[in-house]
């Protein structure tokens, strides 16, 4: 009855240090980004245009976190950072290596296909 109640306790030991383990690796920190009406200067502002309906279109963002538009037909034009700092993610790859300071007004050339993004990410 020992070498039962010693493999039990080991095995309930054991099956909960994994559990923690694979819950510490695959937990992310949650992130209460959202868009915002366009407005205060503070918030991340984004000019994007698409292929299939024109544009430009400005998004506000607000909160840390990171936005997915993968699978939008989109270019980037303009980034205003306002109190953020951000990366775009393009071409493979988080843009620029440093994320852009505060108060930064990007303006990238107008044209289909221009600066691709699929992500951004305000940190």
């Amino acid at each position: 009855m020992r070498n039962i109640a010693k493999r039990a306790a080991l095995a309930a030991t054991t099956t909960l240090a994994l559990t923690a383990s694979m819950t510490a690796v695959t937990a992310t920190e949650a992130f209460a980004i959202n868009t915002v009406p366009c407005g205060p200067s503070e918030f991340l502002r984004i000019t994007v245009h698409t292929t299939d309906s024109g544009g430009p279109y400005d998004w506000c963002v607000a909160n840390a976190g990171t936005w997915d538009m993968s699978g939008a037909n989109m270019w980037l034009h303009r980034i205003s950072t306002g109190n953020n700092r951000v990366q775009w993610y393009g071409d493979g790859r988080w843009q620029p290596d440093t994320p852009i300071a505060k108060n930064t007004v990007y303006t990238f050339s107008n044209h289909p296909g221009g600066v691709r993004m699929d992500k951004f990410r305000i940190l």
